[in-house]
């Protein structure tokens, strides 16, 4: 679809880079001549997707980071600009999300989602353009967001997900206004189900629900990583120079059959939730 010097020159910090629509948007913006810097909480990962990226003749560098910790973002930056100069992307992917019934959760459950999603988007955001508009430098920030934030319907079962989404969503359009007159553009993506390792079964509680999801969807399929990819690395080039403040649903049409990606979550039983609900980290 893209010409393969698309994103030559640019330089992404990437958070959450490691696994999941994080690790395929890394491996298709090196594709497209872009420098990566990713981050994330395990090593492990972030540096078996660095590898891949050299494999194929890409460059991508890492360092472990919890974006819940502003002064360790800063470090990160720091450290990516020492590896590649300039940084004039951030991609903030990285998120936490459970299924739960509302009224189980602790406040120590609602805020390990909300710190990583709304308040490590917010760190990470800060850093990046403090330096650029220092600078006098324009940049691009993208945000990964969710249906249940974008169609303002929030999702049952998943509310310090929907919460701390609809928050990044209101920091995305809030800063393309406020940043535009720096040359920052500030965009979203809302994914509707994509499969991914992890967390794909943590959101898919049976094999019974996923076929569920599946047959209730209108397009009959979930999401491909490739079509997400496209999106993102076309909202970060310079064809959508003019876009800025949008949030892109990409879901095949899903949110607008039924409000709440996760809502019917409420046919399941309280037996089948006690097993989930007892099967999961305690936080």
């Amino acid at each position: 679809m893209f010409q393969p010097d698309l994103l030559k020159g640019r330089a992404i910090f990437l958070t959450g880079g490691g696994t999941g629509l994080g690790r395929s948007m890394a491996l298709h913006f090196a594709k497209l001549g872009a420098r990566l810097f990713l981050i994330g909480r395990r090593e492990e990962p972030l540096k078996k997707t660095c590898e891949e990226i050299h494999r194929d003749g890409g460059a991508a560098a890492y360092t472990a980071c919890d974006v819940r910790d502003y002064d360790a973002v800063e470090t990160a930056m720091t450290t990516a600009e020492n590896h590649w100069g300039e940084i004039d992307t951030l991609v903030n992917n990285a998120a936490g999300n459970f299924m739960a019934r509302t009224e189980t959760l602790s406040p120590n459950a609602f805020q390990a989602v909300v710190s990583i999603v709304l308040n490590g988007t917010f760190h990470c955001t800060q850093a990046f353009a403090r330096r650029r508009i220092a600078k006098k430098l324009g940049g691009n920030v993208l945000n990964i967001s969710t249906t249940y934030a974008a169609a303002n319907c929030g999702s049952g079962y998943v509310v310090p997900s929907a919460c701390a989404k609809a928050g990044v969503l209101a920091m995305t359009a809030s800063l393309a206004v406020e940043w535009a007159k720096y040359h920052i553009r500030v965009n979203a993506i809302a994914p509707g189900p994509f499969p991914t390792e992890g967390a794909w079964s943590r959101l898919m509680p049976s094999q019974q629900f996923e076929e569920y999801a599946l047959n209730k969807h209108p397009m009959k399929r979930f999401g491909k990583h490739d079509e997400l990819t496209n999106l993102a690395a076309f909202l970060i080039s310079d064809m959508a120079e003019y876009i800025n403040g949008e949030c892109v649903v990409i879901d095949g049409g899903q949110w607008l059959r039924g409000a709440g990606e996760f809502n019917d979550l409420a046919m399941i039983p309280d037996a089948a939730w006690e097993q989930l609900e007892a099967a999961r980290p305690k936080k």
